[in-house]
């Protein structure tokens, strides 16, 4: 692609392509494709004049090169664009502000007098009615308010500030439909389902890994338990519960059998399902996530109810000010200077912005949060509780050593322990998976069917044994497989987490898996106690030895081993009953429970899609400092909406003292509350900062 650079600074450059008009598909195909590159940090593409700002750490060379190397037409860049990128949706708002702006300064400097005075009354005539609607309904609400001051000034024949009201209330209207449209917009993007390869039944029975992108009308997808759906089908055989909170908003799992139909995006929790593919690729599937989240009051936070709540609450008082200033004074035009100022405006428009900004700075620090409120209760929250493996340790554990008994052969019970693993998600069975195939075994299907028990393991059939594959707890304990000679447990690697094999009722082998402590993790810890967490809590499945030995390492306040899902979730209810408010963060299926219960449940974006769809934030596994960043921006969030408070409530107070006291006439009031309400809008959109 032929371009010009028309200026750079050290890991910074703007570029112009060389053609007449870039569509809006363009532009979204040059910013994914560019922001792919491995060195680039940062990729803006203004579409209007065609340039294209780049931040990046790498060489200089290797950007010129990209550059070069760019095509709007190569399958690989415009792969790479989602199907909804929110560019559209921000040019039409943007042009609508624009429209809105060019026919106020039209109004104002060009029509005569006599037009602009019919105009406003036109314009009057929607607000006029929307007030005696609400008040034929028993409400005294924003709207009463705006139609008074819009009436009153109209009959005083001051249309100046009537026309000033009425296009600042246009303007709130306008960011506040694009405020939500965003939101909604972004949550809807977010919420892609990331599947990329599928279980395909063959007809002769055999199970085969498919790119998802390759599935057809009528093929059959085996799902299994903490997997996510990926394509819209009907059941044909199997049971399963399908948590369908994303599609339906319905909290409770549903049972889907033969003859059921399921919706990709939703995730089996329990059991396994065979599904005939009806809509490929997931069609349709963004639609109903929008229409689901507009039925939903799950993107409202806390703050901008009571925002919207105390705007309404602030009416009565208004109006009852503005007839008491009137009695007193007989004066009309120090009652209007009430009438003028109302507290709505700005507390309707600051709090949404302030929530918006922060869950943007959320997104370009690789975090995705599902609503405001969850960012309220970070702020708010004063106990986190973290899962152990994926979490605090690296999403990649390793496989370090395979201990077997008897004459047992170490490749054949890798294998055999990767041919059960390879169908759940869960980080521990990607590593025994990855290490199979590091070694080059073939994971033939040779089970006659996977059950898979939350928390403990994995059962089958082979050869007509059964063979388990879990925790200590599940071989030893519940299955009560017999084991080796006691001594030889005894003496595993310690600094390693163990996961058992039995066969037809005896001990096999033992993996001994690896599992990293991220580097980071101790830091982490520690700063998140510095903003205001007092209590972090480690919560795991692995033995008292290995929880111990991770716990002391990080640095947390107290550690619980050896938990079921079940447990984890019946701790932060008991923290609940306490009074206290609690993050959750997991990346397993056996995180889910306690992910649903917590405040704020928060899922790597590595784990299992079960708990990436059940939590109400994802951040990226790429370190654990997105956990300070998140603290740190919903601190600053909750900071900026009380300065908001603050600001609205006393400016605009010192408004109506000033408008009473008749040192400021309606007009300037109305213009110095409206330049306000901008201005404060135009401060909740900026980046947070500390």
């Amino acid at each position: 692609m032929k371009c010009k650079i028309m200026h750079e600074s050290k890991g910074r450059m703007r570029v112009r392509f060389c053609i007449n008009r870039m569509t809006l598909k363009q532009a979204d195909t040059a910013e994914y494709a560019l922001s792919a590159v491995v060195g680039v940090t940062r990729v803006q593409v203004f579409d209007r004049t065609c340039d294209i700002v780049i931040a990046y750490t790498c060489p200089r060379e290797k950007i010129i090169g990209e550059l070069s190397a760019f095509s709007f037409d190569d399958e690989k860049n415009t792969a790479l664009v989602p199907e909804h990128t929110g560019r559209e949706l921000n040019k039409q708002y943007e042009e609508k502000l624009a429209a809105l702006v060019i026919r106020r300064a039209v109004n104002k400097f060009i029509l005569p007098m006599p037009i602009r005075r019919i105009i406003s009354v036109i314009k009057a005539a929607k607000y006029i009615f929307r007030g005696l609607k609400c008040l034929l309904k028993g409400r005294l609400e924003v709207s009463v308010l705006d139609a008074t001051a819009i009436g009153v000034s109209l009959l005083r024949g001051d249309f100046k500030t009537a026309g000033s009201v009425m296009f600042l209330l246009n303007v709130g209207d306008i960011l506040d439909e694009w405020t939500h449209r965003k939101s909604i917009d972004d949550l809807a993007r977010t919420m892609s389902l990331g599947v990329e390869q599928v279980w395909i039944k063959t007809s002769d029975g055999q199970e085969v890994l498919m790119p998802v992108n390759e599935v057809r009308r009528g093929d059959m997808v085996v799902v299994r338990t903490g997997s996510m759906i990926p394509l819209d089908g009907k059941v044909v055989s199997g049971d399963a519960m399908v948590n369908q909170a994303s599609m339906t908003g319905e909290s409770v799992p549903v049972h889907k059998s033969e003859g059921a139909y399921v919706y990709a995006g939703t995730v089996v929790e329990d059991g396994e399902c065979t599904i005939a593919v009806e809509n490929t690729a997931g069609g349709g599937r963004y639609d109903r996530i929008v229409k689901m989240i507009e039925e939903s009051e799950k993107m409202k936070s806390a703050a901008e109810d009571k925002a919207s709540h105390l705007a309404d609450k602030l009416v009565p008082w208004s109006l009852g000010g503005t007839m008491l200033t009137w009695l007193l004074t007989r004066n009309a035009t120090k009652a209007l200077s009430i009438l003028m100022v109302d507290f709505s405006c700005a507390l309707k428009l600051a709090m949404p912005i302030s929530v918006l900004s922060a869950m943007r700075d959320c997104s370009r620090a690789g975090i995705t949060v599902k609503g405001g409120r969850f960012m309220e209760a970070i702020a708010e929250a004063d106990t986190i509780v973290f899962d152990k493996t994926g979490t605090l340790t690296h999403s990649s554990p390793r496989v370090a050593q395979v201990i077997t008994f008897g004459d047992r052969d170490e490749d054949e019970m890798l294998r055999l322990a990767a041919c059960l693993e390879e169908h759940y998600p869960h980080s521990i069975a990607n590593a025994v998976v990855a290490e199979a195939e590091k070694r080059g075994l073939i994971h033939e299907e040779f089970h006659s069917k996977v059950e898979y028990v939350v928390a403990h393991g994995i059962s089958s059939m082979v050869e007509g044994e059964r063979v388990l594959i879990g925790s200590h707890h599940f071989i030893i304990e519940d299955e009560q497989c017999t084991p080796p000679d006691e001594r030889v447990f005894r003496h595993l690697p310690k600094e390693y987490s163990h996961l058992y094999l039995a066969i037809g009722g005896e001990v096999a082998a033992v993996i001994c898996i690896e599992d990293p402590l991220r580097e980071e993790a101790a830091d982490v810890v520690k700063k998140l106690h510095e903003y205001g967490i007092s209590r972090v809590v480690m919560m795991t499945g692995d033995n008292e030895r290995t929880a111990k030995a991770v716990a002391e390492k990080v640095g947390v306040d107290e550690y619980h081993a050896e938990v079921l899902p079940e447990d984890k979730a019946a701790f932060i209810r008991a923290e609940h009953e306490a009074g206290r408010r609690v993050v959750m963060i997991g990346d397993g299926v056996n995180d889910s429970p306690a992910l649903s219960e917590a405040d704020a449940g928060i899922a790597i974006s590595t784990g299992a899609a079960i708990a990436r769809e059940i939590a109400d934030i994802t951040i990226s596994a790429d370190d654990l400092y997105a956990l300070v960043e998140l603290k740190r921006l919903s601190n600053a969030l909750m900071s900026r909406i009380g300065w908001n408070y603050r600001t609205i409530i006393g400016f605009n107070g010192g408004l109506i003292a000033l408008g009473v006291l008749g040192v400021l006439p309606p007009a300037t009031s109305a213009l110095l509350h409206n330049a306000s309400t901008l201005a404060i809008g135009l401060r909740s959109m900026t980046e947070l900062k500390n």
